[in-house]
């Protein structure tokens, strides 16, 4: 996977200790430690990457390892060979076949949905696992 046109890059020689914030898409593919921050932008964690923190993101996209939580306000997606371990908080989750994942996951929802006419019995679904289709 490339990086979207538009989008910061930061290479797989760059290593990174502390806060990262930004308004804007962001490929990360080498390593950091702290905590990134990208409210209203789409992080993507590259298949060299090495992440240890908590991502805020609207949308996050992870390829390589990541070892803290995820709280997306969109979508997260687990690709190919990633490896989470860590909670994931979305609207929206995929994951791949091959992808090595440790944690909780909380699905929100989309909160721009209309609510329909019963009341759910719970607001979010929490799932300690996920089940291989099929299974």
């Amino acid at each position: 996977m490339k990086a979207a046109e538009g989008s910061t890059v930061i290479g797989k020689a760059v290593v990174i200790r502390g806060d990262l914030s930004g308004s804007e898409d962001l490929y990360m593919d080498g390593d950091i430690e702290g905590t990134v921050t990208l409210s209203e932008s789409r992080l993507t964690i590259g298949p060299n990457a090495r992440v240890h923190a908590d991502v805020r993101a609207r949308d996050v996209v992870v390829l390589g390892r990541l070892t803290g939580n995820i709280t997306a306000t969109g979508r997260v997606d687990l690709r190919e060979s990633a490896v989470v371990a860590g909670d994931v908080i979305a609207n929206r989750l995929a994951i791949e076949e091959t992808v090595t994942f440790k944690g909780r996951v909380e699905l929100k929802g989309n909160p721009e949905a209309p609510a329909a006419s019963a009341p759910a019995p719970e607001a979010s679904a929490k799932t300690p696992l996920f089940t291989q289709p099929g299974a």
